[in-house]
């Protein structure tokens, strides 16, 4: 389970986000990074379970670092104040839709889909919705889905794709930049020993969701 003293590291991480109190509470981190890691090799062997792409899945090759790249940001602060996971077929660098843990104070949450996919793979999934939308629709039509994520989540065109009809009957899923969904989860929740389950409970109703996402990119 995730434990409080990884809450505390990132809420003093946030309060003193410098890379001379980073390596000064280097300790800390370790602590709460291993717990991260625990904490995700338990979620990839309960997944592979009902998806059997991400079987031998490592947690390392899933945790995103927690270093930032600031070079074209104008927040400078060095470091994230979370601790992210990407797990899906090898790992968090690989292209796909996969399943996405996020632990930080005040906004803890789990989601699933792909996140800004490029050109080519987001107008394959565009293309085909808009030739036949009724698979996707059932998918996040399911009764489990809306329980848990109400439906899609992600930022819109204010108008249609490239390559789209205004007009066209689908064109309120068409678009969207993004393909996801999102769960946001209390603190409380994250430090309760039932945790993995919510987030196993989640990731199930995404499987499908996930599935044929990376069928459409060819994944």
């Amino acid at each position: 389970m995730i434990r409080k003293q990884t809450f505390d590291f990132l809420k003093k991480l946030a309060a003193n986000n410098s890379r001379e109190w980073f390596h000064a509470n280097r300790p800390l981190y370790d602590a709460a990074r291993a717990n991260v890691l625990e904490f995700v090799t338990i979620l990839l062997g309960e997944i592979s379970k009902f998806d059997h792409r991400l079987t031998g899945v490592e947690a390392e090759d899933c945790l995103f670092r927690i270093f930032r790249d600031a070079r074209f940001s104008r927040d400078k602060t060095p470091y994230k104040t979370n601790f992210g996971a990407f797990m899906k077929s090898g790992g968090r660098s690989t292209p796909g839709a996969g399943y996405y843990l996020h632990i930080e104070p005040g906004n803890c949450f789990v989601s699933g889909g792909i996140y800004m996919p490029p050109a080519p793979l987001l107008f394959a999934i565009r293309t085909a919705i808009a030739r036949e939308a009724a698979p996707f629709k059932k998918i996040i039509g399911a009764p489990a889905f809306i329980k848990l994520f109400g439906g899609l989540s992600g930022d819109t065109l204010v108008t249609a794709p490239k390559g789209f009809p205004r007009d066209h009957p689908e064109i309120e899923l068409l678009k969207y930049r993004h393909y996801l969904v999102y769960r946001g989860l209390s603190e409380k929740t994250v430090l309760s020993k039932e945790f993995s389950s919510v987030c196993i409970e989640s990731f199930m109703a995404m499987r499908k969701f996930n599935a044929y996402l990376n069928e459409l990119m060819g994944f």
